[in-house]
């Protein structure tokens, strides 16, 4: 299975879209990439906070610990360390809870700028490409058939523009009906032309150059 054309100008017209839609999508990524590091910068003061009310619990903990083990009113003295220690692992939570929403933010935020370009990647480019590769693979396998030639006529009469039909025949249909040679040759390098093959496949036109040239 060949992805790009016969002819070169349009193969190299294939390669530059393949080659647009590859930046395309890595401009794309890396943006996303950088809106997300943007957006998780905002994290830090959360992270600050937690940090800081960590220790804070902590100190406090361990100082109300030590007065707990004061003889007689050990106990009395440790309630204000407790709550202040409370209090500090409140503020530690706190920042916790701010780191996680800026990270389900940035999250949030990096999907939704990649949707769109990848969006016409997907369901834009990816089925026309498929969909020519499909067809171009279908019609190689008819030029090199002995009855594909007809077969590629039809497809002409059924899918080029009026125009160009009738620059072959004026009554290109009837002529196609009556199996004029000429005629059937002439709409099957049409349809092949139109998907950027040749009307010949490389190897039928090497042996007919060689007998040429015997001549």
């Amino acid at each position: 299975m060949r992805i790009y054309a016969d002819r070169p100008r349009v193969a190299l017209r294939q390669l530059l879209a393949d080659l647009l839609v590859v930046a395309w999508v890595y401009v794309a990524v890396r943006g996303a990439l950088w809106l997300h590091d943007l957006v998780a910068q905002l994290a830090v003061p959360g992270r600050k906070l937690e940090e800081a009310g960590g220790g804070l619990a902590g100190n406090f903990a361990e100082v109300g610990g030590k007065v707990g083990r004061v003889p007689l009113v050990g106990d009395e003295l440790t309630s204000p360390f407790e709550r202040a220690a409370q209090a500090a692992q409140s503020v530690a939570d706190a920042g916790a809870d701010q780191q996680a929403l800026v990270g389900r933010l940035a999250l949030a935020l990096t999907v939704a700028v990649l949707i769109f370009p990848l969006g016409i990647v997907l369901f834009g480019w990816l089925p026309l490409r498929l969909r020519w590769i499909r067809r171009a693979g279908a019609a190689r396998a008819l030029r090199a058939a002995p009855a594909g030639r007809d077969l590629l006529a039809l497809r002409a009469l059924t899918n080029q523009p009026l125009r160009r039909l009738t620059r072959i025949d004026p009554d290109v249909a009837q002529a196609w009906r009556r199996g004029d040679p000429a005629t059937v040759e002439a709409l099957a390098a049409l349809e092949l032309r139109a998907l950027g093959l040749r009307a010949t496949p490389a190897a039928a036109r090497r042996p007919a150059a060689e007998a040429g040239d015997a001549g």
